[in-house]
């Protein structure tokens, strides 16, 4: 059972994802991608409103990520990024993306603020913000 209605092919396009986006940050930060697009995809809130499946997370647009925008998204999944994104299906939650709708690759440090949410923590190269509570309970 997971924090999201999903399926085989849903698995495996959070996986495309979370290798498009974070192959270069390891398991931990692939596990974090995947965390913000579930994250996404259970939010009612912000831009995230009319998303509630993973495909429709993935393909989002305007807001959408990188690699679905930029073209790099043409990976196949392998296993053990199945694994990874199923482990995030399923609740698996991974500081500092926790709770986390956003995360970027800055040229510098983290700002404070990114879309008015704030910094929850960096990984490696990534970012990561997390709306407060009270703006998006759906996300906790």
């Amino acid at each position: 059972m997971g924090v999201v209605p999903y399926n085989e092919e849903d698995v495996k396009l959070l996986a495309r994802l979370m290798r498009a986006e974070a192959e270069g940050e390891g398991p931990l930060g692939m596990l974090m991608v995947g965390n913000v697009g579930v994250n996404r995809t259970r939010a009612d809130c912000l831009d995230f409103k009319d998303i509630r499946t993973i495909r429709a997370m993935v393909f989002q647009r305007p807001g959408g990520f990188e690699a679905t925008i930029k073209g790099y998204f043409y990976q196949r999944a392998r296993q053990k990024d199945i694994n990874l994104a199923r482990k995030t299906i399923k609740g698996g939650r991974y500081h500092p993306a926790s709770y986390s709708l956003w995360f970027f690759k800055p040229t510098g440090s983290c700002p404070a603020q990114w879309f008015s949410q704030n910094n929850t923590g960096r990984f490696k190269s990534h970012c990561f913000f997390a709306p407060t509570y009270s703006a998006c309970p759906s996300v906790y």
